[in-house]
């Protein structure tokens, strides 16, 4: 899974640092919905779609869960919540990228789409 973000990551010429943070993003999504959507249920899937356009990287990860209110989630930045070793997934993702979305599936599960924005053409990534 890594690899082929990363890969991506490289092919619309994110840096090495931009193939970092969007890596460790699908990284915590594709986690969540394992643990949290589909609760390590085996019987389960998860799918991973990437969408390359002309201005921007589309991510999406479904699950086969039930989904939840962000508004309800704990607040990773609360001190009694500071020391916790999980909770801090989607406050990274919404961080890394430019726009998160989660919502429901019309068939069932739940669906996070992430998306980045393109900076600059492929052939100029290392100019900037």
């Amino acid at each position: 899974m890594q690899d082929v973000s990363d890969k991506i990551g490289e092919i619309v010429g994110f840096d090495k640092n931009g193939c970092y943070w969007v890596s460790l993003s699908v990284c915590e999504s594709v986690t969540n919905a394992i643990l949290h959507g589909n609760r390590e249920d085996a019987e389960k899937k998860v799918r991973l779609k990437f969408t390359i356009l002309k201005d921007r990287l589309i991510i999406r990860v479904q699950d086969e869960g039930k989904g939840f209110d962000e508004q309800r989630l704990p607040n990773p930045l609360d001190p009694q919540n500071t020391l916790k070793p999980s909770g801090r997934g989607i406050l990274y993702v919404r961080s890394f990228m430019d726009d998160v979305k989660y919502r429901p599936l019309t068939d069932g599960g739940w669906e996070v789409c992430m998306e980045k924005r393109l900076n600059c053409p492929k052939g100029d990534a290392n100019d900037h």
